[in-house]
């Protein structure tokens, strides 16, 4: 699987590259496809960052994840 830092999946935020990543509980998802992620931005949300401590406050739970293909882990 590989592998990102912090700073390789904030590249991936919709602006700097196509490709519009998000992390969770360590995984890094691919959110591209997603309507509800154009442009990088989700509600108050930006891509390219570790959502994790964000997502009490969502008005969904973990498995909205699950759609989403996992591309590597954070490191």
């Amino acid at each position: 699987m590989k592998e990102f830092t912090r700073a390789q999946l904030a590249l991936h935020n919709g602006q700097d590259k196509d490709s519009i990543f998000v992390s969770f509980k360590g995984l890094i998802y691919d959110v591209t496809e997603s309507r509800l992620w154009r442009d990088g931005k989700h509600y108050e949300h930006w891509a390219g960052q570790d959502l994790t401590p964000e997502l009490a406050d969502a008005p969904h739970n973990h498995l909205v994840f699950d759609k989403f293909e996992v591309v590597g882990k954070l490191v």
